[in-house]
């Protein structure tokens, strides 16, 4: 698992590569909030271009990540989902809550 972080305007943008599972969640999570804290940003952009494997841990996070945010008005999206992690997105009702982009200018541009 690796992470890269990059904020643009007032979105954190985090690049997940590997996988998202009950072994990685508490660290990705811990450190997407670090980063949350530390820019005191108010949208995240999840690119899960590198991102092969997700379990429920993964929807978890990003469930914790989108009330976390929505509290102070902000939004979660993503871009870049292979179709299996797609396919978990839409089972999981996360596409109900989490905006979808083809691209990350696009996802920039609309949050």
């Amino acid at each position: 698992m690796h992470l890269n972080f990059e904020v643009i305007n007032n979105t954190l943008v985090v690049r997940i590569d590997g996988e998202l599972d009950h072994h990685t969640a508490e660290e990705i999570r811990e450190d997407i909030d670090r980063k949350i804290d530390q820019h005191s940003v108010k949208n995240l952009l999840l690119d899960l271009q590198g991102m092969h494997f997700m379990d429920s841990s993964g929807i978890g996070l990003v469930i914790g990540r989108y009330k976390r945010l929505n509290k102070v008005g902000g939004q979660v999206a993503v871009v870049h989902m292979n179709n299996r992690i797609e396919r978990i997105f839409k089972m999981s009702g996360l596409l109900n809550i989490v905006k979808k982009y083809d691209t990350k200018q696009q996802a920039i541009e609309n949050l």
